[in-house]
Parts: structure tokens; C-alpha cells; sequence
């Protein structure tokens, strides 16, 4: 079969005028014959079993029966009319009913002539009724494509209300079939077919559509899903090894003597295993000739900045500048705070450079950028803007990666000719699964285990009732001299109700700790910034006992001596969001706690969370529970704007698909990189074909 007649506009089919070719594009994106062949099946309707009218069982359920029209009339009702059938076997009667398209139906229905019906049943006053049901003569029925198992498409209201029903797409892809003759190109190599053991590619796809049984359908679905997560993987990692080849990196070749100065003398705790074995990582990057393109993942307090640190000195050693990207101001104030005492009496130069750094400043810092006298730049988006030039920027380092997107991450490529080394850090865990997907082409390296002398925060949840013993134990911490947080959701669409929580809440606290003995600062959304800065300084300072705030502290703040985190309404929150909320706390010595706390009604998805959050502190499980309750789509969030669009795969489900599919295309890329080799030319071809018509960014959106 000619390929290319995959790539016929939908409206050259037989059935599919100019209206539904319209209409399928606009509902479903369907303007190829390729894009109707993998439009997939939802779901199967068994159709092996034809019931008698005496088998029906009262309870709702699709079935199927042969029998005939005997008796027509039209009922008026109190809106319009409807259109009444007697339906019989040798067994007993039914009626079917019409709402809409009664004068079509009247004209095309026959008497006395033997159907196949298919349909809902619905019991009333002693009868079955079937409304609306699928209608075939038995000959034509005999005479057709005999289909076991009925597929049901994905459609959308618009779809059904111009009358194009599942029967109708149904009976388009049975047209494709024809015109092509079910003969579609083999998209696999004969190895993987073989290893695998997969049917070929026309088998898989007439049987997702029209399965002859259950165990070939599942053999389709296996062959499908691999297929889509196999061509995803491909490219993801050819991307990579590409860019490995291409793009020439800065060789780091030496560790000098910033770097083992600071490891022997300045190093303020013994690095944990994880954190030696990402820097090894991060320095076989640095010294193999390609850029690193890293994301570091690593839970809150687990010692990222360390890592950071320790592969700007080694850039440092080999003469070149770096920087320190962060999201907010906060946090980028907080890095150039910790760098400056971790490095102590080095001889480094550090500036920052935020929205807020005044003019004068500015100037001496992009003098002293030029000339290469400044090692280490820390700041927010201001670093990217097109006057900040470097002398010579070897690594660029960017924390919470999902707060940039992928244009502020180029802007730093083109600070020099040859672009700099990239360590994208972030403490939102990513699943394994989606990371594999989303960040196929960066190199991952993950710490996994808190800092010695760390102690895991204890989390408890409590519903309202019980607040007067929370504000009891909030009493007795604040007298030991910590800090508390309290933290209320905000979520755009109920911002005045959200607001008017906050103050209620705030209020409550204010009546329960009144001054002078307690100092509460508040934060939210709608307060200017300046006024937002002061009242988180004071908080900072520990000129304040309990900080009650919307969700503006969730990203970096550090203070250790903040030992409670409450969580108001826990149940409105997502679960990586409540993850990023207790990481505020526990981040000194002392014990510390997070308290959730709720009503008394809970969704059975809030109960999951919220059991989640009690059960373990890991990120990466929270992750997992998170992207199985959410999907893809979701987790990632707009921001990280991470959706895949995937036709049959399931990244969830099909986790194990997906590692099998990533395991042959390593395999196949390592032995033939250019997709030359003779027994790869159904992938070569499959491949150009997807990157002419399906970049795999359609499925990232």
C-alpha cells in the first residue's frame, strides 16, 4: 500500500461530505485518513450474545435481539411528540422509542421485516423499552462485517447533535477498510517483532477497531501503546545523544583548587552518599567535551544548593563565570544569603541582581561581569534580560525549573557562543514514569536522602473540632521559642471567599494570641510587595511568633527555626502542593510537625491525600499517588505545561510499556544511530514519517 494514501484529506472517504469532514477536524482533529484510523476505540461492547425479549433483566444494560416491527404510532406529549414501536420475538414484546428524527426514522422503519436491535433497555410499567436503539436488517447484518465486539469512539455532544453517532464513525473506519483494503506499512523492525513477540502492524490496528476476541484485542492494545511510547522514546533519546554530539560543551578538565579548598576546609556538613554521587555524576558531564543538560531532583532540605555550589567552583577552576537563576526574589535573596556564609573567607566574588537592585549597582555589576571579575551571579528573571552579558559563563543553574519556561531557558544558551553547561534543579518531585516521558532528553540525576541530623516531619490530621488542642500545642512550642506557620489556600476563581478565610482566620488568631505577649505577621496575595517583603523579614528575623499566609511562602523560603506548619482546609489542596507546604518546616534540628486540617466531610480522593501525606514524608511516592489520582495532564500544572497527548498509551498504567519501550530504543540507537542498517529501514521510514507529520512536541504539549 502506498503510505502517502494515509495522508488523503478525511473528505475524499465515501460518507464524509465537506459538513462532517468540518466537524469531525474541529471536534476531534481528525483531517487525515491516518488520523481516523487512530482515532481508538474508548471501550468494547460484547456482541457475541443475542437475548430473547423473556431473558431482559430489569436493571439498565446494552443488549441485543432479532425480531420484528409489527406496530407503529405517534404519542403526543407534553413537549412535541414521540414515536412508538412494537417490537417482538417468538418470546414476548417491547417497545422502541424516538425522541428526535421521527419523520427520517417513520419513512426508513419496514413492517414485519427481521432487525438486529441493539441497545439500552429501561423497565416502566411492566414493559421494556429500548430508546433510540442501533437498527440493522438481519440480512444486511448477516452480510456485513461481522463484528464481536462493538468499539464505542470517543465523541463529543456537538458530534451527536449533527448526527454523527458512534454507528457513523463506526461505519467511516469500516469504509477506510475497504479503500485500503486493511493493508497498512509495517512501522517495526522484524527484531523487535520478534522479540516481543508482536502481531503486525494491519493485524493490530483491524483488531483494536473490530476485535475478533478478547485475546486479540489485547495483543492490539500492547502492540499500539508500545508502538506510540517506542517512537516518543526514540526521539527523546536521539535528541539527546544529537545534542551530546553536536553541541560542544566547555571541558572542565581540572579540579582545582577552589574546589578542594572548600571541600577540605569550608564544607559545612559531611556530603550524604546521594549528594556524592550526583557530583560525580554532574562532573563526568562537566569533563566529557558535550553540554550537560541535567535536572536535579532532590526533596526540600535535601541539600541541592550544596551540589549547585560545588559545580560553580569547578567552573571557577577552569576559569569560567556562573549563575544562579531563581524564581522569585525571596528565594533568590536566600541563595546569595547561604552561598556567602557557606564560602565564608573565600576569595569568590558573588553579586546578586534582582528587579529591586538598585541602578548604581547595576552598573558596577555588569562592569565587573564583563570584565570576568565577578565569579558567581545569583538572581531572578532580571539575569536573562539581553544587557546582562557575561565575560565568559560556563554553567547556568536553574531552581524550580517549572516557574521558567523553555524561551527564559534558551535566553541563557545564546550568553555565549558556545552555550553554557545547564543543572536544572527542582524540589517538586517528578514520578519516574513522567520524567522519563517530559524529560527524556535531559540527563537525570536524583537525591535521595536528607542530610544527617535532619529529622523526618511528623504529620498529623485533625478536623476542626479539634483546633482548641492545635492552638494548645502551638502555645507550648511557641514557648519553647519557635516559630509557626499557617497557611490558608487561595484559588483564583473564590479569591474574595478565599480572602475572607484568611481574615476570619487571622482574626481567630489574633483573638486566641493577643499581643503583646504574641506577634503575628500576615501575607497574601492582594498586599503590595514592599509590604509583603517587611512583614516576611520580620517573620525571618523572629521579631514574629506565627506567620498566617496564603500559599505565596511555598517555594524556598528557609527558616529553621520554624518547627509547625497548619495547614487550613489540607482537603482543597493538591498533594504536591501540601508536599512543598511541609517542606517550609523541619529544616533545623528540632523536631518539627505539620498539622492538615479539615471539616468533617471528605471526598474519598481528599481522604487518599491526605492518608498519603500522615503515611510517608518521600517525595517521590507522594509523586506517584499523585499522578495515579490526577493523570498526566494535571500534575504537571499549566505552568509546567506538561500534557501529553497520547492516542492509546497510558504513562500510568502502562509504566512497564513504557520502560520496555524505552529499553529497545536505547538498544537500537547505541547498535545504529543513524537508523542506516537495512533491517531498521521500517523504523527509519516510520520515523521520518512521524517527524514530517506528528512531531513528538504534539504529543508535549
Amino acid at each position: 500500500m502506498d503510505p502517502n494514501l494515509l495522508q488523503t484529506p478525511i473528505t475524499y472517504l465515501k460518507g464524509v461530505g465537506p459538513n462532517r469532514a468540518q466537524a469531525l477536524q474541529s471536534e476531534l482533529g481528525i483531517r487525515t485518513y491516518e488520523d481516523l484510523l487512530s482515532l481508538y476505540p474508548n471501550r468494547y461492547i460484547d456482541k457475541t450474545k443475542y437475548y430473547k425479549i423473556n431473558e431482559l433483566e430489569r436493571n439498565s444494560a446494552e443488549v441485543q435481539l432479532i425480531g420484528k416491527i409489527v406496530h407503529l404510532k405517534t404519542i403526543e406529549q407534553k413537549k412535541g411528540k414521540r414515536l412508538v414501536a412494537t417490537f417482538v420475538d417468538n418470546t414476548g414484546e417491547m417497545e422502541l422509542v424516538w425522541f428526535r428524527g421521527q419523520k427520517w426514522i417513520k419513512e426508513q422503519l419496514q413492517i414485519n421485516v427481521p432487525y438486529v436491535i441493539f441497545g439500552r433497555t429501561n423497565w416502566f410499567n411492566g414493559t421494556f423499552s429500548m430508546p433510540h436503539p442501533d437498527m440493522e436488517l438481519l440480512s444486511d447484518h448477516e452480510q456485513g462485517l461481522r463484528i464481536a465486539m462493538q468499539p464505542i469512539y470517543p465523541s463529543t455532544e456537538k458530534l451527536s447533535n449533527k448526527g454523527i453517532t458512534n454507528r457513523v464513525v463506526s461505519n467511516l473506519v469500516k469504509q477506510l477498510f475497504t479503500e485500503t483494503k486493511g493493508i497498512y506499512p509495517e512501522t517495526l523492525s522484524d527484531q523487535i517483532l520478534e522479540d516481543l513477540k508482536l502481531i503486525s502492524s494491519s493485524e493490530a490496528i483491524f483488531n483494536i477497531h473490530f476485535p475478533r476476541d478478547q485475546h486479540l484485542l489485547a495483543r492490539a492494545q500492547f502492540r499500539l501503546k508500545f508502538e506510540e511510547l517506542f517512537y516518543i522514546q526514540l526521539q527523546l533519546i536521539s535528541k539527546k545523544l544529537l545534542r551530546k554530539q553536536k553541541i560542544k560543551g566547555f571541558p572542565f578538565s581540572q579540579v582545582g583548587e577552589h574546589f578542594n579548598t572548600f571541600y577540605k576546609d569550608h564544607l559545612p556538613f559531611e556530603l550524604t552518599s546521594a549528594q556524592q554521587r550526583v557530583i560525580k555524576e554532574i562532573r563526568a558531564d562537566l569533563g566529557s567535551n558535550a553540554q550537560m543538560n541535567r535536572l536535579l531532583q532532590g526533596d526540600v532540605g535535601s541539600g541541592k544548593t550544596i551540589v549547585a555550589l560545588m559545580s560553580m567552583l569547578l567552573a571557577i577552576d577552569n576559569g569560567f563565570q556562573s549563575c544562579l537563576v531563581a524564581p522569585t526574589e525571596i528565594l533568590a535573596n536566600q541563595h546569595f544569603n547561604g552561598l556567602k556564609e557557606i564560602l565564608g573567607s573565600m576569595d569568590i566574588k558573588l553579586a546578586l541582581l534582582t528587579g529591586s537592585v538598585k541602578k548604581s549597582v547595576r552598573k558596577g555589576i555588569h562592569e565587573q561581569l564583563e570584565s570576568g571579575e565577578l565569579h558567581i551571579l545569583v538572581g531572578t528573571h532580571a539575569v536573562l534580560e539581553h544587557k546582562v552579558q557575561f565575560h565568559n559563563l560556563g554553567l547556568a543553574i536553574i531552581d524550580e525549573q517549572h516557574r521558567f519556561g523553555v524561551a527564559q531557558r534558551s535566553k541563557l544558551w545564546h550568553k555565549n557562543d558556545i552555550p553554557p553547561h545547564i543543572l536544572v534543579m527542582t524540589a517538586t518531585p517528578i514520578p519516574r514514569t513522567l520524567a522519563m516521558s517530559l524529560y527524556g532528553d535531559l540527563d537525570i540525576s536524583i537525591i535521595d536522602e536528607l542530610p544527617p541530623g535532619r529529622k523526618p516531619v511528623k504529620t498529623v490530621h485533625r478536623f476542626d473540632a479539634n483546633r482548641l488542642k492545635v492552638f494548645r500545642f502551638i502555645k507550648d512550642e511557641i514557648k519553647k521559642g519557635r516559630q509557626i506557620y499557617v497557611v490558608y489556600p487561595l484559588i483564583q476563581e473564590s479569591q474574595a471567599l478565599d480572602y475572607k478565610d484568611l481574615m476570619d482566620g487571622y482574626e481567630s488568631m489574633v483573638r486566641e494570641f493577643p499581643l503583646p505577649q504574641y506577634q503575628i505577621s500576615i501575607v497574601h496575595g492582594q498586599m503590595k510587595s514592599e509590604d509583603k517583603d517587611y512583614e516576611m523579614a520580620r517573620f525571618v528575623k523572629g521579631e514574629t511568633h506565627i506567620m498566617v499566609a496564603t500559599t505565596v511562602i511555598e517555594v524556598g523560603v528557609n527558616i529553621p527555626n520554624a518547627t509547625v506548619m497548619i495547614i487550613e482546609s489540607a482537603e482543597r489542596f493538591g498533594l504536591s502542593q501540601l508536599h512543598q507546604l511541609r517542606g517550609r518546616v523541619g529544616r533545623g534540628g528540632d523536631q518539627s510537625y505539620c498539622i492538615l486540617m479539615t471539616g468533617q466531610k471528605l471526598t474519598s480522593e481528599a481522604k487518599t491525600r491526605l492518608e498519603t501525606m500522615v503515611q510517608t514524608n518521600d517525595g517521590f511516592e507522594i509523586a506517584e499517588v499523585d499522578l495515579k489520582l490526577r493523570g498526566p495532564g494535571d500534575l504537571m500544572g499549566t505552568q509546567q505545561s506538561g500534557l501529553l497527548n497520547l492516542k492509546i498509551a497510558d504513562i500510568v498504567k502502562d509504566n512497564d510499556i513504557l520502560k520496555t519501550a524505552r529499553y529497545f530504543a536505547i538498544q537500537l540507537l547505541n547498535e545504529d544511530p543513524g537508523l542506516q542498517l537495512e533491517k531498521n529501514k521500517a523504523l527509519r521510514i516510520s520515523y521520518a514519517r512521524l517527524l514530517k507529520h506528528k512531531n513528538i512536541w504534539n504529543y508535549i504539549s
